[in-house]
């Protein structure tokens, strides 16, 4: 038997077994025996040949000592001073203690700053300073001003905020919602809030600080990894807004470099008249022959989170699933509101990769079953440290974490606000998957992966981006 090791999300799916059987619905957990039978034969080659070439290479505590030696003898050669003597408690002519390296650099740390480094020398200065000194000090005391102090005090500062946030539409959805009820709020602020997905945010961003040109005072994405690595590169101002300690601590970094504002979900849902009796209970349902033409989804390999979410039906159920989800000829649209649409529309009888409303029961119902994985994650919030308009940001960041803010959400990011009766707090639903998301989100080889290996089922993704074309410097 053979078997591909995603390693970040633990996915293993071992070839030629057929059991469907859902035990396993937490990433943490082992995976049964699944049939990858039907997988395409290159999209197993192609990540099995990756997770081979991603072996680290081992160098022997000799060959380090030797390398060093031969760099220092060069640098210290006839005519550049020639060489220190020899502390006989080292090896190094120059007294330096030398540490053999086990191992190159991981895949994982290499990744981390693909996105900057692909940007040229300019990213490379941008982010050459070292961020331990901002990161060994944290943001101190919580915030203690109101939000109408805030207000005030962002007012006096210009009145103007910029932000760049994750989404699918420009002018409908969560983030023009947010851009309706801030404005509402606090009318005398001139709100600039962008939707872009954040995919095309970030590396927007990156490049804004590659050429000195930044725009936005926050970001709000769904690309959790980028929020480890700008704060490694000291590009996140640490800052604790009111309420930071009643944060659950998935959604807060402990310096205040960045925290989760809301939590959004991933499942399917179906049309409760038009499914009827025989509507699908779990994941498992969707594959019976029934809903075949009857099925919407967003395309897994165009947004990260859908991704994540088709990676635990694959590694609960078996790519052999897949196999057969593809066969049922599911719509895809890109746009992670489009299955819903297509369900609300009557277009559709089922929506895959789609949030909604846990507790609605009619017309329509967002399925998350106990032993069958669903997906959800806190979307993070940063101010930048060069900011134009850093006290309007923590206005935004402040406003975003109130009770005011968290009391209209089905779940919550504070500890201390209770979701609606019939819920749990999120962080209590193994089946979540809470934590294996910003796991899954850091392994940037694995999500590449994953991506071609679902064009592969799927075909590959079609369509315009639906927030539109906003440019390279949108909110200037």
């Amino acid at each position: 038997m053979s078997t591909l090791e995603f390693t970040s999300l633990d996915l293993d799916f071992p070839v030629g077994s057929k059991n469907r059987t859902a035990t396993l619905v937490n990433s943490d957990q082992e995976a049964l025996p699944t049939d990858t039978g039907r997988t395409p034969a290159d999209g197993h080659r192609l990540a099995s040949d990756i997770l081979d070439s991603g072996k680290p290479h081992r160098r022997s505590e000799a060959q380090t000592v030797r390398d060093h030696r031969l760099r220092c003898s060069r640098s210290h050669a006839p005519g550049r001073g020639g060489p220190p003597p020899v502390h006989r408690e080292h090896p190094c002519p120059h007294g330096e203690r030398v540490t053999p390296m086990t191992s190159l650099p991981s895949r994982r740390r290499l990744l981390a700053t693909g996105a900057g480094a692909a940007l040229g020398l300019g990213a490379l200065g941008a982010t050459a300073s070292p961020a331990s000194a901002t990161a060994a000090h944290g943001a101190g005391a919580e915030e203690t001003r109101t939000l109408d102090e805030l207000y005030q005090a962002a007012i006096a500062e210009g009145g103007k905020l910029v932000i760049y946030a994750g989404g699918d539409l420009a002018n409908s959805g969560s983030g023009a919602g947010a851009r309706t009820a801030f404005r509402q709020r606090f009318p005398q602020i001139d709100l600039n809030l962008i939707v872009d997905y954040s995919k095309y945010h970030d590396v927007r961003v990156d490049n804004q600080f590659a050429t000195d040109t930044l725009v936005p005072d926050l970001v709000q994405l769904q690309t959790l990894h980028d929020f480890t690595r700008w704060k490694s590169q000291g590009r996140l101002l640490q800052y604790k807004p009111a309420g930071f300690s009643k944060l659950h601590k998935k959604f807060r970094d402990a310096d205040g470099a960045w925290v989760a504002g809301m939590v959004i979900a991933f499942s399917y849902l179906y049309d409760v008249a038009a499914a009827g009796a025989d509507a699908p209970q779990t994941p498992l349902d969707l594959v019976d022959p029934r809903w075949k033409g009857a099925i919407a989804s967003s395309y897994p390999h165009d947004d990260d989170a859908v991704l994540y979410l088709y990676a635990l039906y694959a590694k609960t159920y078996g790519w052999d699933w897949i196999a057969d989800f593809a066969a049922q000829q599911p719509q895809f649209a890109r746009g992670t509101f489009s299955p819903g649409t297509a369900v609300t529309n009557k277009e559709k009888i089922i929506g895959v990769g789609a949030g909604g409303n846990p507790l609605a029961t009619t017309p329509n119902r967002w399925v998350m079953t106990d032993g069958h994985p669903f997906m959800a994650w806190g979307q993070r919030l940063a101010i930048l440290k060069q900011a134009a308009n850093p006290t309007a940001a923590k206005l935004y960041l402040n406003w975003q974490l109130s009770t005011e803010r968290q009391t209209s959400n089905s779940w919550s990011v504070r500890t201390d606000i209770a979701p609606p009766t019939g819920l749990k707090p999120i962080w209590e639903y193994p089946n979540a998957n809470l934590d294996g998301f910003p796991r899954f989100m850091e392994d940037r080889a694995q999500v590449e992966r994953l991506k071609q290996t679902f064009a592969l089922y799927f075909g590959e993704v079609k369509g315009d981006p639906t927030p539109g074309w906003p440019g390279l410097h949108p909110g200037a």
